[in-house]
């Protein structure tokens, strides 16, 4: 059975290339089509000998994704459903900034943390993404933004499923993208969430490196964060935050603190004043997100994420509220693979 190109990071591309017959520096020049021009066919790699390019068509695919839905948002956002070899679709999304394309990309089809409020949540998890099938992700946006003569800049692991369930394939992906020879984003534009995987966050500080970490809080105590997080009944507020003070020891870099504000779930002034109880000394910021409305469950956009924000600020917690995208669009996490399955209304 032929592997995708894409699957390797270029150290094991080598290793595999060598396997077959051919020669380990070929590794660069593949990369350099693929990854910096964007190259997707091994017949116009024209600096590899014709007996070399009709070798690796016998050994790896270099397909890109099919394209199911693409929807366009006033303010630029783009949203993809991937059709994958095996018929499974992943989301996708392309967020203009005003530093450059940022990318969110899936790591699994479907998700089995069952975060209440989340869309993702509404398909369980049927398998992990491979490294090729999460690289082809930035492959595929990165072909649309060609046109305009841009490329992807900053990457957020945030997509549909848990990244650090799919710990290995994301390392690897990590590695390509960040790769000199790969497409060049530098390990800080490069940002993981997760819910909190306490073991998983030990083992990716210990890799120490310098990729940005965040954390799905969501609720400053248990008695909340179970209710919104299911996730939170094995791996408790106060062992995620032990784990995120090893994070920071181990690596020096600040954490982010994703926190999606919900109408009198978790939105009062009381549960502010806990938040930055919880949080104080730790290098870290709170990213503030208005709740994107998902009909399938109870819950309702905050009305008070002003006075959230000016309660944290007052208690000198550095804090944003993130700009929102694609609110025009199906914005939520999961919402347009979850309307295309039939599982949530259209």
């Amino acid at each position: 059975m032929m592997t995708s190109i894409f699957e390797y990071p270029k150290q094991e591309l080598q290793l595999d290339l060598v396997a077959h017959g051919f020669k380990k520096y070929l590794a660069e020049q593949i990369f350099d089509w693929i990854y910096v021009k964007n190259i997707y066919s091994f017949d116009e790699m024209t600096n590899i000998s014709k007996p070399d390019r009709i070798k690796l068509q016998e050994h790896y695919t270099i397909e890109p994704l099919k394209i199911a839905v693409q929807q366009q948002s006033k303010d630029g956002t783009v949203k993809f459903l991937f059709e994958l070899a095996d018929g499974y679709k992943i989301e996708t999304v392309l967020m203009p900034q005003n530093y450059g394309n940022s990318v969110c990309v899936t790591t699994q089809v479907g998700c089995n943390m069952a975060c209440t409020f989340c869309a993702s949540g509404l398909l369980k998890k049927t398998r992990n993404l491979s490294t090729a099938e999460i690289t082809q992700q930035v492959m595929m946006v990165n072909r649309y933004l060609a046109t305009v003569g841009e490329r992807v800049s900053h990457i957020v692991v945030m997509g549909i499923g848990e990244p650090l369930d799919n710990f290995e394939n994301v390392i690897n992906f990590v590695n390509i993208i960040n790769d000199p020879k790969g497409y060049q984003i530098g390990a800080r534009h490069i940002t993981i969430s997760t819910c909190g995987l306490i073991p998983k966050i030990k083992q990716f500080a210990d890799l120490k490196i310098q990729v940005n970490l965040a954390i799905s809080l969501h609720a400053p105590n248990n008695s909340i964060r179970n209710q919104l997080m299911p996730i939170n009944k094995a791996y408790p507020v106060e062992k995620l935050i032990d784990a995120v003070r090893y994070y920071i020891e181990q690596t020096n870099r600040r954490v982010t603190f994703e926190y999606i504000l919900i109408d009198d779930v978790n939105d009062s002034r009381e549960t502010a004043l806990e938040l930055a109880k919880l949080i104080r000394g730790i290098n870290a910021y709170v990213n503030l997100i208005p709740y994107n409305t998902v009909a399938e469950n109870s819950y309702c956009r905050s009305t008070k994420i002003n006075q959230f924000f000016e309660t944290l600020q007052q208690q000198k917690i550095n804090c944003i509220v993130r700009r929102e995208f694609g609110h025009d669009i199906d914005a939520a996490c999961g919402q347009l693979r979850a309307k295309n399955e039939g599982i949530i209304r259209k």
